[in-house]
């Protein structure tokens, strides 16, 4: 049985943290999940999944309040992109795609602005060119319309030549997948992981018979949506009709320490896809080490767990997954923290606070 006082310690720290904005706290509700091989050494909620009116912090009476617990369902953000790239190397495991074949070659639309030399690795690894987002949500007017805009969107750097973190590249991977297979992304990852690994809480478009289980996130005015509940936060995903390449997904703690699993013991990929998605693909661009899908030894949420065989990925929303491939283990902290205001701070403090007491933990300190 493994001594979890210095995971007692961070999870009294990180849900003490206060909001650097406003006189609240940093997040309204957390779930925090660690594992060692097999084993599950914290698994701990506190807060709220719900518990604002509006984007200025208005406390809901008591009885409208919904209370955070083990198994709440959190918004995983861009965690979703880890999903949409192990479909997109099941596809090169089974020869349907080729990581150094032009991405033209599956999309022929994605030709336009000069994006001929583009490849599928460039999408996988952000060094493709693309700008970090667009707001394709406002720009266009139907997911059709939408999804054409990302395709037929500009670089801003010629192909391999800078590392720029881009939404596009996945929303482009998404159809490539789904335009592959003729299967949308929803489903695609449902088939290939989900169902496989016995997912049940993880998926695009959540049934609104859960929304008790789901945390809230932001109050959102421009798109007019109000408190965003049930629905995936990201406006471009939200545009897409909630499955994107990018984003969309909802997953609970459990869910994803199944897949952190399944990620140590190379259930879902053979070796060689599976060593290409953790191996760092970007050594040109220092501090920016990243595999096909995850990234690796970033400490800014890493903490002390960072390394070069430590993988792992955030989420906007206030979530994070971090696996120490090297000890088979991993940390799962999932907050709400843009609720009801993206503005009230970074969950950073929070996270590297979860990964340094897995840290100390594994070393016994």
């Amino acid at each position: 049985m493994i001594d979890a006082g210095a995971l007692d310690v961070a999870w009294e720290q990180l849900t003490a943290l206060r909001s650097p904005v406003v006189d609240r706290p940093l997040f309204p509700g957390a779930v925090l999940l660690c594992g060692v091989e097999d084993e599950i050494v914290a698994h701990r909620a506190a807060g709220f999944a719900l518990c604002y009116a509006d984007q200025e912090g208005t406390p809901l009476p008591e009885q409208e309040r919904i209370a955070t617990s083990a198994d709440t369902i959190f918004d995983l953000a861009s965690i979703s992109k880890l999903f949409t790239s192990l479909v997109i190397m099941g596809l090169v495991e089974s020869g349907c795609v080729e990581l150094d074949r032009r991405v033209i070659d599956y999309l022929p639309e994605f030709a336009a602005a000069d994006k001929q030399a583009v490849t599928v690795r460039q999408l996988l690894v952000h060094t493709s060119g693309f700008p970090a987002e667009i707001p394709l949500w406002r720009l266009y007017t139907t997911p059709r319309s939408r999804i054409r805009g990302a395709l037929e969107a500009e670089l801003v750097a010629p192909p391999g030549t800078t590392y720029c973190y881009s939404d596009l590249n996945l929303i482009t991977l998404g159809e490539l997948a789904a335009r592959i297979t003729g299967h949308g992304l929803d489903r695609l990852v449902a088939d290939r992981i989900c169902r496989p690994l016995g997912l049940t809480d993880t998926g695009y478009r959540p049934d609104p018979a859960l929304r008790h289980r789901i945390a809230a996130t932001e109050f959102q005015q421009l798109p007019d949506r109000g408190m965003v509940h049930g629905q995936v936060h990201d406006e471009n995903a939200w545009s897409l009709d909630g499955v994107a390449g990018h984003a969309g997904v909802f997953s609970t703690a459990a869910d994803l320490a199944r897949l952190a699993r399944a990620i140590i013991d190379r259930e879902l990929l053979g070796d060689a896809a599976a060593s290409e998605m953790i191996t760092n693909q970007t050594a040109g661009f220092p501090g920016h080490d990243h595999g096909l899908g995850f990234e690796l030894n970033q400490s800014w949420y890493m903490g002390e767990l960072a390394g070069p065989h430590t993988i792992g990925h955030t989420g906007y929303t206030g979530t994070s997954l971090v696996i120490d491939l090297e000890r088979r283990a991993y940390v799962i902290l999932l907050t709400n923290r843009v609720h009801p205001n993206r503005g009230w701070g970074s969950v950073n403090p929070a996270r590297v606070l979860a990964a340094d007491g897995l840290a100390r933990t594994l070393s016994g300190r």
